[in-house]
């Protein structure tokens, strides 16, 4: 049975860096600091996982879920088969169920003769209502990884642009101050995909893609759907939407300077007020995007230099982060393929 173990953040100042970045971003929690403080409703989406004030409530934490989904399933290979509708005992590595994976793996430069499944996921929906939620889904927590690819069919229905779909990975799974990777994309300036790292619950590296600009394909209305996929390898991590790469992150390496998405075209003199009012609308979100990524870039700078993000292995999951109202994140034909040497 499909179980979802979510977590709500309570979120503190330091997590006031990004909303609109999200605005393009989400939200969070963390250390504290004035250059997190940019606006009441600037929420950083980095460091949406940071969690630093986790309400209370341990079975719903990455660790309490870890352990019961061992207890639930000590052997991953026990709990699928190529039918999902007749699923049973067998084991999840049959050349059926492994066949559409292997199939794409070549899309990401990966060998398929250099590695094995970790899992095949169920389809999923992520739901959060309310004001800046965070929630994440994986009925194979117990499965950690080194170097791998995760990838999944994304389909988002999210109140604000702001909120955001995506997948953690290699978390420690400390609550308080966890070091993790996440990739998030929104809606947010027609499509925004973020990498960040957070270190002992502290942002300590960024980058913004805007998929666009590589990926013809990429759909960021409501209700559309876009494939979704993470590479890791050593401290490289290459992103890919709907199979084309958009971006690649070196983790050793410090936030390179920025470069700023096009800023919406003006309307002509002779446009009505409908149209008016809608170029405004989306000059101010370019507006927050810009001031937002400013301030998250500085703040990563700074504490890149100390407490370099370099994580070798952790957990993984789908995630879905939301401004406020009501957001829900659908993965489907999500796998996880562990590289081997």
């Amino acid at each position: 049975m499909l179980r979802n173990y979510r977590k709500t953040l309570i979120f503190s100042a330091i997590f006031v860096l990004m909303m609109a970045l999200l605005a393009c971003s989400v939200t969070s929690k963390g250390g504290g600091g004035a250059e997190a403080t940019l606006t009441a409703m600037s929420v950083s989406l980095p460091q949406t996982l940071t969690a630093a004030n986790v309400e209370e409530d341990t079975g719903n934490d990455l660790a309490t879920a870890q352990a019961e989904a061992t207890l639930r399933s000590m052997d991953i290979q026990s709990t699928q088969t190529a039918d999902a509708s007749t699923r049973n005992d067998g084991q999840l590595a049959t050349a059926t169920v492994a066949a559409p994976v292997v199939a794409e793996l070549p899309l990401y430069g990966v060998d398929p003769e250099k590695g094995r499944l970790g899992w095949v996921h169920d389809p999923v929906a992520i739901t959060n209502e309310g004001y800046r939620q965070y929630n994440y889904a994986n009925d194979y927590m117990q499965v950690t990884a080194r170097d791998f690819v995760l990838a999944a069919d994304v389909t988002w229905d999210t109140q604000y642009g702001a909120s955001g779909c995506g997948f953690m990975f290699r978390s420690n799974g400390d609550k308080n101050k966890p070091d993790q990777y996440m990739v998030v994309a929104t809606r947010m300036g027609n499509g925004h995909v973020l990498f960040t790292a957070v270190a002992d619950g502290e942002l300590a590296n960024v980058r913004d893609f805007f998929p666009k600009s590589e990926d013809k394909s990429f759909q960021w209305q409501n209700g559309t759907t876009n494939r979704l996929a993470i590479v890791g390898r050593g401290t490289v991590f290459e992103i890919y939407t709907n199979g084309v790469k958009i971006g690649e992150v070196d983790a050793t390496q410090s936030p390179p300077p920025m470069v700023l998405p096009k800023a919406p075209t003006p309307p002509p003199g002779t446009a009505d007020l409908k149209i008016l009012q809608d170029y405004q609308s989306k000059m101010k979100e370019y507006q927050d995007l810009v001031q937002e990524m400013q301030t998250n870039y500085q703040v990563a700078l700074g504490n890149f230099k100390n407490k370099p993000a370099i994580f070798e292995d952790g957990f993984l999951a789908m995630v879905a982060l939301s401004e406020s109202g009501t957001s829900v994140c659908k993965f489907n034909k999500a796998w996880l393929w562990l590289i081997e040497p």
